[in-house]
Order: C-alpha cells, then sequence, then structure tokens
C-alpha cells in the first residue's frame, strides 16, 4: 500500500536476483493506517497524490493511473492489504510476492481499490488462493494478531518508514540504505555490510 514501495519494485527486484545465496528475504508489514470505513480526507488524498507525482519525478517511468481519485472512494485503510498479504504468506513465499504485487498493480496501475474487501478476494483468487479460507480469514483476529506482530516487530528494529531493509547477522540488525534507482549500490552496501 505505500507507494514509495511499490517505486522501489523495480530496483528491489534487481536486487534480489543479485543477492548473495547466503541471505535469505522476509518481508515485514509495516501496517500504516488501521481499519476504517470512513472518507480519505481531502488533505491526505492531496497529499497522497503529490506524493504519486513527486515518484513519478524521482522514479521515472513508475506508472500511476490518477483515476482512482475518481473512480474509487478512497478509504484510508491499509490493514486489509496487510492481513491479504499474511494470508498469501501461510500459503507460501510466491504467493506472498504475487498478492504484494497484485495489489499494488491493482491499486497504482488498474485504480482498484485495495481497502475494499471484494477487490482483495478477486486478487486472492487470481494468485490462487483457497477463496474460502481466505474471506473467513481476512479480518480474523487470528490475523489481525499476526498483523500487529509484524507491525511491532518493524517498529523493534527501527522500521518506521518504508521502504526500509534490514540485514540480519547473528543477532545483529543493522539498516541498509535504499536507493529508488540504483540496485548496485545497495547491493554494494550489503556487500560491505556482510564483510564485517
Amino acid at each position: 500500500m505505500c507507494s514509495w514501495c511499490y517505486a522501489f519494485r523495480p530496483v528491489w527486484t534487481q536486487i534480489q536476483q543479485q543477492l548473495d545465496t547466503r541471505i535469505s528475504v522476509q518481508y515485514i508489514l509495516g501496517g500504516l493506517a488501521p481499519d476504517s470505513d470512513q472518507p480519505m480526507p481531502l488533505e491526505t488524498r492531496l497529499y497522497v497524490q503529490g506524493q504519486w507525482r513527486k515518484i513519478i519525478e524521482t522514479v521515472p517511468d513508475t506508472p500511476f493511473n490518477f483515476a482512482f481519485w475518481e473512480q474509487c472512494q478512497p478509504i484510508r485503510s491499509t490493514y486489509p492489504a496487510c492481513r491479504a498479504v499474511l494470508l498469501a504468506r501461510q500459503q507460501g513465499r510466491e504467493y506472498e510476492i504475487a498478492m504484494i504485487q497484485a495489489i499494488q498493480d491493482a491499486y497504482y496501475q488498474q485504480a482498484r481499490n485495495p481497502s475494499d474487501r471484494n477487490t482483495l478476494y478477486t486478487l486472492a483468487q487470481q494468485v490462487g488462493l483457497d477463496s474460502d479460507v481466505f474471506i473467513s480469514a481476512l479480518d480474523d483476529d487470528t490475523t489481525q494478531q499476526a498483523l500487529l506482530a509484524d507491525i511491532h516487530f518493524a517498529r523493534s528494529i527501527g522500521g518506521n518508514s518504508f521502504p526500509s531493509l534490514f540485514l540480519q547477522q547473528n543477532d545483529v540488525i543493522q539498516s541498509i540504505p535504499h536507493h529508488y534507482t540504483d540496485a548496485a549500490k545497495v547491493l554494494r552496501t550489503i556487500k560491505e555490510a556482510l564483510i564485517r
């Protein structure tokens, strides 16, 4: 749900393709906005649209479909999409990645509302999840508690803005600066951190 995470996706894909095979990747959800059915305030809408424009300037070729703001009722509620990713994670890493990408593409490119349960149900089917299980578990307390655990862990290691990259070696976790257009720069930083 984070537009900057979406903008980082192409470089992140390049980074993962070149990562040292000793490194395993774990996605941690940051939450952002709790459950709500209230329309997004105008001030927030304008801020988010401004971020989209800033991304287009900073990370060229990042596609955004601004029709979203006319076709959908924006709601500042990212927890449902986060729980959808958690349910996909339970099915396997490939489903987790597919769900993240499906939600991003639906929101930013197809002007579909990622806060809408029906959108999430459709995306779950699209990525191959068991839709009956997905529907019954999306708003389940167990799923919510798993999300809160992810959010707590993210905050405990300094993940307060997104995207964030961290490298854990043994019991030491360190922040890795990211770059939106230069995968090589991030890979060098990771390599240097591994040498220490």
